[in-house]
């Protein structure tokens, strides 16, 4: 019964998907097309742009006539990796009351949004994880690898060179055995970019992300700031498949993600709920 009453709020639960993407649209193209295939498709997508050039504009307008989804593009200038705050904008620009976050470089197995809404819950938020996809693979996906599914096919993936040892068991659809795994996981329990869901009431009540972190960890110190308001954390790593393109990270800066580290240390240790470098600031 209780799995019944969740099925029909999830049906009423006015949702977005907030795709953060950088100048890549190749890979953007591929989740898109992730999004277009869930089986769930009542949300809109809204693409959290750190300021990409027209390239992105240009996908998106032909990316709306060919899957039919409804894609608001929420976009700032080029200053420097700002994913914070466009994260912020586009949770601003929101009207919608549950909000899913994924990364333009994560591509969805079909079931990955009617697995968030299904398990969304006012006081929690959820939090899985992806399976990376190694560098050639990843270079060769086609946008009909993404719609026919293969390309969470764990099969599939194998016979292209996929090794995936442990994390085969993500890969998994037998909801009940992945449910029992997401509770007895020894996994940190935190904040994932690239996985995530709240309603969106619980991220102002944060005021949202921290503006003035850089790459690395800031995705989760919201997180803990969540932790701190009281939210219970709900592990989907199991049952919220995604799969994750290979690429470098040259905008790692070892020292700032030091800085980060410090700075989520006084934010657990402080209990703090509330950044002061959140929405509010950006004057939305």
């Amino acid at each position: 019964m209780a799995a019944g009453r969740q099925g029909g709020r999830a049906a009423n639960l006015s949702t977005a998907v907030i795709v953060a993407t950088y100048n890549w649209p190749r890979a953007l193209e591929l989740v898109l097309w992730g999004l277009a295939a869930q089986r769930d498709r009542a949300f809109r997508v809204i693409v959290a742009d750190d300021g990409s050039g027209p390239e992105t504009r240009d996908l998106l307008d032909r990316m709306r006539t060919a899957t039919g989804l409804d894609i608001l593009h929420v976009w700032h200038d080029d200053q420097g990796f700002r994913k914070s705050e466009i994260l912020n904008r586009a949770i601003a620009a929101a009207d919608e009351e549950y909000l899913i976050f994924t990364d333009g470089d994560v591509i969805p197995r079909d079931d990955f949004v009617a697995v968030h809404k299904r398990l969304a819950e006012r006081g929690t938020y959820l939090a899985g994880m992806t399976v990376r996809l190694p560098k050639e693979l990843s270079e060769r996906l086609t946008p009909e690898d993404v719609r026919t599914g293969r390309v969470t096919d764990l099969g599939w993936l194998r016979s292209q060179g996929l090794r995936p040892g442990r994390h085969a068991l993500r890969f998994s659809r037998h909801y009940a055995w992945n449910a029992f795994l997401d509770r007895i996981t020894t996994s940190k329990r935190r904040w994932r970019g690239g996985n995530a869901s709240t309603f969106r009431e619980h991220l102002l009540a944060v005021n949202g992300f921290d503006n003035g972190m850089g790459y690395g960890g800031q995705d989760a110190e919201i997180g803990e700031r969540l932790d701190n308001l009281g939210l219970r954390h709900q592990r989907v790593r199991f049952r919220a498949m995604t799969v994750h393109l290979w690429h470098e990270r040259p905008w790692r800066d070892e020292a700032v993600v030091v800085e980060n580290g410090r700075y989520r240390e006084q934010v657990r240790a402080e209990k703090l709920v509330r950044t002061p470098r959140g929405i509010e600031e950006l004057g939305l």
